[in-house]
């Protein structure tokens, strides 16, 4: 086990294809200008997390699927608008009496199954979401307690990127033998939080959950290189301003749907291909890689104009790209975990591959990894 630091945090301009970057200009790493505009902060600290091993995965999507045609004729949406500007032909939904938790258990099951490992060995939970059943408990410890573990739980918030933070967070007790085994949880029920009369945020989202067993593994296995960053100033391009201790809910701010998730949707567009381009950038800089070293990159599946965006920044051939949000849309913390299940289930991902996986989101927060299988 060994650890890389680079403690420099800077600010950064807009990216496009071909432009210079920490890691990869003429002169070697260097540090980006800084800039006032929010969502434009990057961090060039790294770590390395070696010794863990993916068991198994398992994932969840609820029953009930919603296209884009329902969409316009439930509510007079641009069916073909949502395509083009997404990708995204289709979404599951929760059904009245699912929740989080629900589609978490479920994501575990299968996990636990296809690891064909006793549920009693499993000593650490952690769940990445960011739309809990309750404010308290804690979704973790309502999954605890349905599959009856023995172990610690906790919830880690970090929006679309919440599986990477609780990838990483389990990680460490892994790698440390302060985990013998650990259950990993990405899991969010969108269709919640979202205004269901808003083109622009509602047909974007879906509800699912993806799940992954840790467990310590080889010298050669785990996370080559990996980043968990964050920049707080772009917190108003994604939010919901109502619900919280700063702003408890009240009638008014409910009658204004400031209950619900509002998106600056140009201005997180722009930032998310930047930061992802410089984020994978500096994975494969510090890890000695190219793009042709990597197996299978698994990038959130917010929006396919991004995956693409930053793909042909980074020179990723579509081979190398998984993408499954044409029939789930952005399930935010399930994202990458039910992309990894079904990668895994095509036999896209093997022992000893090399997989990059990127999740992105509000906070503005990211998580980026680059793990050996």
């Amino acid at each position: 086990m060994s650890y890389e630091n680079q403690p420099q945090t800077a600010a950064i301009p807009a990216v496009s294809a071909g432009s210079a970057t920490p890691g990869n200009s003429p002169g070697g790493p260097t540090v980006p200008a800084r800039s006032t505009a929010p969502g434009r902060r990057v961090s060039l600290r790294t770590r390395t997390l070696m010794g863990v091993q993916v068991l198994s995965c398992g994932s969840y999507l609820p029953e009930l699927v919603v296209t884009n045609e329902e969409l316009a004729t439930r509510f007079g949406f641009d069916a073909d608008w949502i395509t083009q500007r997404s990708g995204i032909l289709a979404r599951r939904h929760a059904l009245p009496d699912q929740a989080t938790s629900d589609m978490c258990v479920e994501a575990a099951r299968k996990a636990i199954r296809n690891g064909r490992i006793n549920p009693q060995e499993i000593d650490l939970l952690v769940v990445g979401t960011f739309t809990p059943d309750y404010g308290i408990p804690s979704t973790a410890c309502l999954v605890q307690e349905r599959l009856d573990l023995d172990c610690g739980a906790m919830d880690v918030q970090a929006a679309c990127a919440g599986f990477m933070y609780a990838l990483a967070t389990a990680a460490q007790y892994v790698a440390t033998g302060n985990s013998k085994l650990a259950l990993v949880i990405g899991g969010d029920c969108n269709s919640r939080v979202t205004n269901p009369l808003d083109q622009r945020t509602a047909p974007l989202f879906g509800d699912g959950a993806g799940a992954v067993l840790l467990a310590a593994g080889d010298g050669n296995q785990g996370l080559l290189c990996y980043q968990l960053g964050a920049d707080g100033s772009g917190g108003p391009l994604l939010d919901r301003k109502s619900g919280g201790s700063r702003r408890p809910p009240n009638v008014a701010d409910i009658e204004q749907g400031l209950h619900y998730l509002h998106m600056d949707g140009r201005n997180v567009f722009k930032w998310a291909v930047n930061t992802v381009t410089e984020t994978i950038r500096l994975m494969l800089d510090k890890s000695g890689m190219s793009v042709g070293d990597v197996d299978l990159f698994v990038l959130h599946q917010a929006n396919l104009r991004i995956i693409n965006a930053a793909a042909e920044n980074l020179g990723i051939p579509p081979e190398k790209l998984f993408v499954n949000l044409q029939k789930y849309g952005n399930t935010s913390g399930g994202s990458i975990p039910i992309a990894l299940d079904e990668a895994c289930e095509a036999g896209r991902i093997r022992k000893g591959n090399t997989v990059l996986m990127s999740g992105f989101g509000a906070g503005l927060t990211w998580g980026t990894g680059l793990f050996r299988w």
